[in-house]
């Protein structure tokens, strides 16, 4: 199992910081996720061709990967829905400049379920997606959220496409808060298709989810942590730490290490 924290955690942060965090504190990886100003991945400095040939040798020289650019890919906006197909390509395009193995694409808009989307329009554009990313080497990956958090509809939406190249982005969160899904029964559902792992920990106060740092609220991430271990599984667990949407959240530098902390005592 490898650790990388995600960069919505650290808003404000450089990409050299982001770097050096990460090297100092023994992470594997870095999730990418928007930087400073910039939350389209593709025309983030570090990106953009003049750059590319740099920020590779620097993650290589520092032995730390990309394992997963994550998209705001829509896949279920048709208003907007070629805008979106483009930005999943741009994006798998990305990726396999970076030798990145993974990106991120949403079904549903928020974690909170909207059983007003088009499951069926979802899963052609997953279709459409991960049949461009299959020349590329890179996987697309739809997350546990939303009305996809249920791990049936997420399954059906796996099968349902026209290639092999998807897979589950497991948000270990959504599934326990949203769909009141035992962790051991979502993992069991999905632990075939899973290639990629976000955990973060909560509470809910007067109806209201409220995020804290791992160990401070009761979503069982040692638990999630544990059946991944067991299965022997060598993929990425990330943090996701929404820093960038709820900017009252504590500061990366102390989130970042008490995480490494916290989870290396399944390792």
């Amino acid at each position: 199992m490898k650790f990388a924290f995600s960069t919505l955690g650290c808003p404000e942060w450089s990409w050299e910081d982001m770097l050096a965090t990460a090297k100092d504190l023994g992470f594997d990886g870095i999730e990418v996720r928007g930087m400073e100003n910039e939350l389209y991945v593709p025309k983030a400095k570090p990106f953009l061709p003049a750059n590319m040939a740099d920020t590779k040798s620097r993650l290589e020289r520092m032995n730390i990967e990309i394992p997963c650019l994550t998209s705001s890919c829509c896949l279920f906006d048709k208003s907007k829905i070629g805008f979106y197909i483009d930005e999943g390509k741009h994006y798998i395009d990305l990726a396999s400049d970076l030798e990145a193995p993974f990106i991120r694409v949403l079904g549903d808009r928020n974690p909170e379920p909207d059983e007003n989307i088009d499951k069926g329009f979802v899963i052609e554009n997953l279709s459409i997606l991960g049949e461009y990313a299959a020349s590329k080497s890179v996987k697309v990956l739809i997350e546990t959220n939303g009305v996809f958090a249920k791990s049936e509809e997420i399954i059906r939406a796996i099968q349902k496409t026209c290639c092999n190249n998807v897979g589950v982005l497991w948000d270990v969160h959504h599934p326990f808060r949203y769909m009141n899904e035992p962790v051991a029964e979502t993992y069991d559902a999905l632990k075939n298709y899973i290639q990629f792992v976000h955990i973060k920990d909560s509470v809910v106060h007067n109806g209201t989810v409220k995020y804290k740092m791992m160990g401070y609220g009761d979503v069982p991430v040692m638990e999630a942590l544990q059946l991944l271990k067991a299965d022997g599984f060598e993929g990425f667990v990330s943090l996701e730490w929404v820093k960038r949407w709820c900017m009252d959240l504590e500061e990366p530098g102390v989130v970042f290490s008490h995480f490494i902390n916290y989870v290396k005592q399944v390792t």
